[in-house]
């Protein structure tokens, strides 16, 4: 059995393809060793846990992430920042969703810290900054909008809006227009 170049980040880099093929709950350390063609045990002198391996498709999916909402937001502010967040969120989530299931997973205070999950509150804020909310209606902000967006993916990805007239990419424009409506008109508390 070939066990030449393992490595934690290519290890890993399998782990997140397994994900997006056959879901993130599918990721364990067995699936992993099967696309190498090596044992269960060769996997464990580079990655410890099964723990330590799915934290490691969540680091890697959230800085894929972070880099795609980034590039889309560049340059831009208010309404047109918000689409861009908006539709990178949800083209990652679309085209990898074992990865994008592995963003939700509650990581270890150590290991959050040096994933990119800081990153996206930052942008989230950044993009809030046109709509001149305060505390503590930024954080009300920032947590519609997460919901909104992990919502709206989450029921499209299992089929939610498949009955009716209307596509869901024509849903997903008003939803977020309607967004930028209510950020626009904030109550004051």
């Amino acid at each position: 059995m070939a066990r030449a170049g393992l490595t934690p980040a290519r290890i890993i880099a399998a782990a997140a393809e397994l994900a997006d093929a056959t879901g993130f709950d599918s990721v364990s350390m067995s699936a992993v060793a099967r696309h190498f063609d090596v044992k269960d045990a060769s996997l464990y002198a580079h990655v410890r846990s099964l723990q330590e391996l799915r934290s490691g498709v969540a680091v890697l999916s959230l800085a894929e992430l972070a880099d795609q909402v980034g590039a889309a937001l560049a340059g831009r502010a208010g309404r047109d920042a918000l689409l861009a967040f908006a539709n990178a969120y949800r083209s990652y989530a679309m085209d990898h969703p074992g990865r994008y299931a592995s963003t939700q997973m509650t990581l270890e205070p150590d290991v959050a810290e040096k994933s990119a999950a800081r990153r996206h509150a930052e942008m989230t804020r950044a993009i809030l900054r046109g709509y001149a909310l305060s505390e503590p209606d930024e954080t009300d902000a920032v947590r519609l909008l997460h919901a909104t967006f992990h919502g709206y993916v989450l029921l499209e990805r299992s089929g939610g809006f498949s009955h009716g007239t209307r596509s869901a990419a024509a849903s997903w424009e008003s939803a977020l227009n309607t967004l930028h409506f209510a950020l626009s008109h904030w109550p004051s508390n």
